[in-house]
This record gives C-alpha cells, structure tokens and sequence, in this order.
C-alpha cells in the first residue's frame, strides 16, 4: 500500500514538472530555429535537465551570441521558478509538527525537495554552459548574474 502512494505521488510529481516545464516551451513561440543563425528566432529548446552536459556544450558551441543569451536568459527564469518551488516544499516541510515529523507526509516533502533540489543542480550545470560560451564569445553578461 505505501509503496502505490509513493508510486501514485512520484507521478504526480513528474507531471508537475512536465507541466511546468511544457508551459517555458510554449514561451518560445515560433518554430524550432538551428541556434546558429544570426538572431532571428529564439532556439526552440527549452530549459531541459535531460539534455547531457556535453550535449549542451556542443550545441553552444555552434550558437550565436545572441541565441546563447537567450538559452542563459531561459535556464535562469528557470532556475529562479525551480528555486520558488523548493521554497514552498521547504515551508510545507517546516509546518509539519514536529511529532509528525517522521510520517508519511514529512518523508514525501523531503523526497520531493531532494528532487527539486537535483533538478536545480542540472539547470544550473547548463545554465553555466551557455553562460561561459557567452561569456568566451564576449557576448552581452548583464541580468545574467546571480
């Protein structure tokens, strides 16, 4: 039984972020672009932690100035709606009394804050990608800063 509720949550938990992922690509608008011309359309990827590290680095790497801006400026709205989740899940976790602190409820909001919080890491591992690419290619930094 508390294996299906952990199942059943994690789930939900996986369309949250799917939906709250799905809802920064249609922000792009357009149709997909190669990130290679010379500003134009936006690149039609989105903030996406399944794409791998070297990946991203190679798709950088063949990006203008200006698509690279606009991929930084993407992971950091992002990063900033991932880190106002944690804050809610954290706060969540801090109303939990502390004689329920080992139950059901606890033990979920603490899964669903190391997920969180693992999927802030891999946005911020690309974010810095595209922000070091911009960065060599002497392209414009500001806002982009923490």
């Amino acid at each position: 039984m508390r294996i299906e509720k952990h199942h059943v949550l994690s789930c939900l938990l996986v369309i949250l972020l799917s939906i709250t992922l799905g809802c920064s690509k249609k922000e792009t608008g357009g149709t997909p672009a190669s990130g290679t011309g010379t500003g134009g359309p936006t690149p039609a990827v989105s903030a996406d932690v399944q794409k791998p590290v070297p990946e991203v680095q190679a798709q950088a790497d063949t990006m203008s100035v200006e698509n690279l801006r606009a991929m930084a400026l993407k992971y950091k709205e992002a990063i900033l709606a991932k880190q106002t989740e944690i804050q809610k899940v954290a706060d969540k976790l801090k109303e939990i009394p502390v004689a329920d602190a080992l139950g059901q409820e606890a033990k979920q909001l603490k899964t669903d804050l190391q997920n969180l919080e693992t999927s802030l890491k891999a946005l911020k591992d690309r974010f810095q990608v595209y922000y070091d690419t911009l960065k060599t290619k002497g392209g414009d930094l500001s806002g982009l800063t923490a």
